[in-house]
């Protein structure tokens, strides 16, 4: 998945170079340009001067060395020029043996010239008039030391924009982290929401965030209703039932079915197997009491009352004993972890010969919940069998029942683990190995890297 974090950096970055790239490259241009037209001024000035050094004689023009600049005597000293008339030429000594492509149009030329020693040329020429005839006057000057010049600029600003990029980057990171914190106040909040601290999340949050917030708790308040309708339904259905099937019950003891033992023997067997199920539903709503949908599990608070509740459906001398760590809350929902200690610590009481223990303990990464009980057990080569069945909470195996339905979906849900084992009690120790929220999130964030 895509780092919203790294998804903005590479934008922030992408967007600053290419903006400081070309204003570096415009500035650098914007002041070559200007500097240009300043070299171009002076260049005219030289040939200006250069024009005045040529003097007539008595054979016509000729150079006169004495008003030339010294510059254009030394070799290599990059000042060079050279000026055509008709019947000849001049050119400067500081040239030595090289000899430009000189340009022949008016103006600065539009490309650097080859001189000599690696030199690069900015050229002017410029066309004069004297005495019925021309002179074309071309000066250049060595350009190389300000090409170094800008490519040393050109580096410099480079590394100041990897700077600039590199400060941007970390206030942008900033930046965004502190954008960021509603959004894990938001995380902690659903997962208090989820180990029952709280029923809804808070209003208070950035504009941006509100219409997410709102319709979270507007989803949360409509599976509330959504549960307390359909376990009330659940309920009515079954205390609804039970005067129907006393009713039918009292008709197969009639005198009309006393003719056809077969056919009321059936509809007795039917019967009770419908009471059996209403009785285990009710049995279950007597277990889980009234309770509030997402509120966590409190061992200390919830377990005195769920043993009491047994120890009264059950036999009054059956030993219930259970052990938790200090301050035992569980972090998941309370009535779904009512229903299934219930119907594992019920049906542990029903094969039990003398004695029930529930252990709770913390593991690292969540919760090991274990009841055992001192009973017939399980063999173990039946035990798989048993699990692949589950699917009805009456269904017997080796003399041994074991409700698995309601317990294996709650455990499905949960993404919890069940497994059968031998019990120090000598009867069947059923294993609940359940992982916390958070560290499945640490688990799927790690198996995604």
């Amino acid at each position: 998945m895509k780092s919203i974090q790294r998804s903005l950096s590479l934008g922030l970055i992408a967007v600053l170079l290419i903006v400081s790239l070309l204003l570096l490259q415009t500035s650098l241009w914007l002041f070559e340009t200007g500097l240009k037209r300043s070299l171009e001024t002076d260049l005219r000035e030289e040939t200006e001067g250069l024009l005045i050094a040529v003097v007539q004689g008595p054979d016509g023009f000729k150079l006169d060395s004495s008003r030339l600049n010294p510059r254009y005597q030394r070799a290599f000293s990059g000042h060079y020029f050279r000026i055509d008339l008709p019947e000849r030429s001049w050119r400067s000594r500081s040239l030595w043996d090289a000899e430009p492509a000189w340009p022949r149009t008016d103006g600065l030329a539009d490309e650097l010239l080859d001189g000599p020693q690696d030199q690069r040329l900015l050229s002017y020429h410029a066309d004069y008039r004297r005495d019925g005839q021309t002179i074309g006057i071309s000066v250049a000057r060595d350009y190389t030391p300000i090409l170094t010049s800008f490519a040393q600029v050109r580096l410099a600003g480079l590394g100041l924009v990897g700077v600039v990029l590199l400060v941007f980057l970390l206030l942008q990171r900033y930046a965004v982290k502190l954008a960021m914190r509603p959004l894990e106040r938001a995380r902690q909040q659903i997962a208090q929401l989820q180990q029952g601290q709280r029923q809804q999340l808070d209003i208070q949050v950035p504009q941006e965030l509100q219409p997410l917030v709102e319709q979270i708790n507007h989803l949360l308040a409509h599976t509330d209703d959504t549960l307390k309708r359909s376990r009330h339904a659940l309920g009515n259905l079954g205390h609804a039932l039970k005067t129907p099937l006393a009713v039918l019950g009292s008709l197969t003891q009639r005198d009309e079915l006393a003719a056809q033992p077969e056919l009321q023997a059936n509809l007795r067997d039917q019967l009770d197997q419908i009471q059996q199920r209403v009785s285990r539903e009710l049995g279950r709503a007597r277990l889980a009491g009234e309770v509030l949908p997402g509120a966590y599990f409190d061992c200390a608070e919830e377990l005195p009352g769920l043993f009491e509740t047994l120890q009264m459906i059950h036999r009054r001398d059956l030993d219930l004993r259970w052990h938790t760590h200090a301050d035992c809350r569980l972090p998941w929902d309370r009535e779904d972890m009512l229903e299934l200690l219930g119907n594992l610590l019920d049906n542990a009481c029903k094969w039990a010969r003398s004695q029930v223990l529930l252990n709770i303990e913390k593991l690292p990464d969540g919760y090991l919940i274990r009841v055992e009980d001192d009973g017939p057990g399980i063999p173990e080569d039946r035990r798989e069998a048993v699990l692949e069945r589950g699917a009805r909470l009456d269904e017997r195996a080796e003399g041994h029942g074991l409700g698995l339905g309601i317990v294996r979906d709650i455990i499905a849900a949960w993404n919890g683990h069940l497994t059968l084992e031998q019990s120090a009690l000598g009867g069947l120790q059923v294993s609940i190995r359940l992982t916390t929220a958070k560290s499945r999130a640490v688990q799927q964030g790690n198996s995604g890297r």
